[in-house]
């Protein structure tokens, strides 16, 4: 299944009920540039905003299953605010100007042309593993991050 480009989808009536209203950042929990992005927004998200869960979990899952992606391949992470969710590059660029301060910038790579960064984002997406690796186990969070992670 693939989705359409650079889109910002609403969740279904029937999407799972998401606790709390933080945004939530869904990703391949095995994948380790996913993980490392992970991280990256924790050392980055100076106010805890973010909360995080992995798209092998039931909510991750559940929420592929919504959006129609194949809740196997984990061909996108998600950003998930207020019932929209946003997936590819329009995600990275969601979640880097949410985090504020210099990150804001980020606003301006919406000038660029979705099909050009969607393209980008499935190029290294599809070569995900083969680039950087990929976990046997799950990352583990560290402790004063584990109340963010569902």
């Amino acid at each position: 299944m693939t989705v359409a480009r650079s889109i910002v989808r609403r969740l279904s009536a029937s999407a799972p009920v998401l606790p709390g209203t933080a945004p939530l950042i869904v990703f391949d929990d095995v994948c380790v540039l996913c993980s490392h992005f992970v991280q990256w927004v924790v050392r980055h998200d100076r106010y805890g905003r973010f909360r995080f869960t992995s798209a092998q979990g039931s909510l991750g899952q559940a929420l592929y299953r919504d959006l129609g992606l194949d809740p196997v391949r984990f061909e996108t992470n998600l950003l998930v605010v207020d019932g929209m969710a946003y997936v590819k590059f329009a995600g990275i660029i969601e979640i880097a100007t949410r985090l504020g301060g210099a990150w804001r910038a980020a606003a301006l790579l919406r000038l660029l042309p979705g099909s050009l960064g969607d393209w980008i984002y499935d190029r290294i997406a599809q070569n995900r593993y083969g680039l950087f690796g990929r976990r046997e186990t799950c990352w583990t969070p560290p402790p004063s991050v584990a109340d963010r992670v569902i």
